[in-house]
């Protein structure tokens, strides 16, 4: 059973009732490995909506996500405050598996002129919130000669350097193969610099890798420490 069919066979299962279904993620692009799994979105007219749900159909794995009309636009209207929509992007990149009432090609269009407008920029707090946690992390690998400790503080460098990177380029965020992916436009050549860093220090060299961090740091005022204040909750 290919994707498609697959994915259009588990949401008759599921929901037969639903007004519209996507198929969205890797498995419809030429990025699909063996062990890309069925993201789906499925609109329906209420309840149970809104949940997600892992499961497996045939021999799929199966990621399904599922809303109503109104609960759809409240995820991806908070999602884009995040400036990273999954569910934005699955309607605007995916496969449109049926549509009873209009409501799927609707949702497409959105879908498709939100993620080509692209996020709202990054606030200035929050640069200088990564900033600041950034240089806090380059300090502990300055100091540190643990290497269990090097690794922990330095993949969460690549990571928050790669995130800030995106911010700083306003670009739509990411996390795991996507925050690798969503580099390579916005930032080509830096997931390699890290790559390259990152290997450096479990090898017992932190400058390459601190350089790369710092030429990230320094597009967005470079580091910060001394005056960081933020206000406690009430």
């Amino acid at each position: 059973m290919d994707a498609i069919e697959a994915a259009r066979a588990v949401v008759a299962e599921q929901h037969p009732e639903a007004r519209a279904a996507f198929l969205g993620g890797s498995v419809v692009t030429g990025r699909r490995t063996a062990t890309s799994d069925l993201d789906i979105v499925v609109l329906l007219h209420g309840a149970p909506a809104p949940y997600r749900a892992s499961l497996q159909y045939a021999d799929w794995p199966v990621e399904m996500f599922v809303h109503t009309e109104a609960t759809w636009h409240a995820y991806v209207e908070r999602e884009l405050r995040k400036r990273r929509s999954p569910l934005l992007w699955m309607c605007a990149d995916g496969q449109l598996l049926f549509d009873t009432d209009g409501l799927g090609a609707l949702l497409a269009a959105q879908a498709r002129k939100l993620t080509a407008s692209g996020p709202p920029p990054a606030s200035a707090e929050e640069i200088d919130d990564r900033r600041y946690a950034i240089t806090d992390l380059l300090d502990d690998l300055a100091g540190s000669n643990d290497q269990n400790e090097r690794l922990f503080i330095s993949t969460e460098l690549v990571r928050r350097t790669g995130e800030l990177a995106l911010a700083v380029g306003g670009s739509w965020g990411g996390g795991g193969k996507w925050l690798a992916r969503r580099l390579g436009t916005t930032a080509p050549g830096l997931s390699t610099r890290l790559h390259h860093g990152l290997q450096q220090v479990l090898g017992g060299t932190v400058e390459p890798l601190t350089a790369v961090v710092d030429d990230v740091l320094r597009q967005a005022g470079g580091r910060f420490w001394v005056g960081y204040k933020r206000a406690g909750a009430p």
